[in-house]
């Protein structure tokens, strides 16, 4: 596809994603913004999103509703906003997560774990309670949630990160089974080490110099961009992924291939 039908793939289309001050979610606003959709973006009440608010402030379509994924009411909420802005919801990226702390299963405080239960895994769960009604009616439509690596692999000293991204799998996949007969298809993205504030903290965390001691474990010998991220879910969202339901897209340079 040339750069100029590529810009085109998205025209005419409401995208809605949640965690939109990330570094991942403000990536692909404005892939999914380039490619002609307009962009709905969520992020909780405490988030900084000046950096979003700067990129879209020229940018007359776009909205940032204030809510919190893990609140069921705020989520019905931020999907009413949404329809109220546009009378579809075409494409939804289901992206808000946290990482939480880094402990062995004994020492791992259970505060911490319930917090990314309800942040990583509820707050998807209720993305998908309200939006796929919306798709259903539609007899389109095309969710994108955000797993990891995290969600295929085990990891020591993260099993509340780990147990959150196994859970978005299987949400994803008996999503897309029950939305297909509706036309609206479900997938999933599964990043590796990607260039990011949430990998910088987990660096400092475990008290690593810089980078280097991730990329040299990749088979391509470097980190993921957000760009990168920010293309595949494009890819998921537009007509180019018409036959694609159920899949899990791994994006981690064949760190886990073997």
């Amino acid at each position: 596809m040339n750069a100029q039908s590529q810009a085109q793939t998205l025209v005419g289309k409401t995208a809605l994603i949640t965690g939109v001050a990330g570094n991942i979610g403000h990536a692909t606003a404005k892939e999914l913004s380039a490619r002609g959709a307009r962009i709905i973006g969520v992020d909780h009440p405490a988030a900084n999103a000046a950096a979003i608010e700067h990129s879209f402030a020229a940018n007359s379509s776009f909205a940032l509703i204030r809510a919190d994924v893990s609140q069921e009411a705020e989520v019905k909420a931020y999907v009413d906003v949404a329809r109220e802005i546009s009378p579809t919801i075409d494409i939804f990226f289901n992206n808000a997560g946290i990482e939480g702390p880094q402990a062995s299963i004994p020492d791992y405080p259970t505060a911490a774990f319930n917090n990314i239960f309800d942040v990583n895994v509820l707050g998807v769960f209720l993305g998908l309670k309200y939006v796929l009604p919306v798709m259903q009616g539609q007899k389109s439509g095309a969710i994108i949630n955000t797993s990891s690596i995290a969600g295929l692999v085990g990891a020591a000293n993260m099993s509340g990160y780990i147990m959150s991204k196994h859970a978005v799998l299987g949400l994803s996949r008996t999503a897309a089974l029950e939305a297909a007969p509706f036309g609206v298809r479900v997938n999933s993205v599964h990043p590796g080490f990607i260039e990011s504030r949430m990998l910088t903290d987990i660096i400092h965390r475990l008290g690593a110099p810089d980078t280097s001691a991730f990329s040299s474990t990749v088979p391509l010998q470097r980190l993921g961009s957000v760009d990168e991220i920010a293309k595949a879910v494009a890819f998921l969202a537009s007509d180019e992924s018409s036959y694609m339901t159920g899949h899990a897209m791994v994006l981690d340079g064949g760190l886990t291939v073997g």
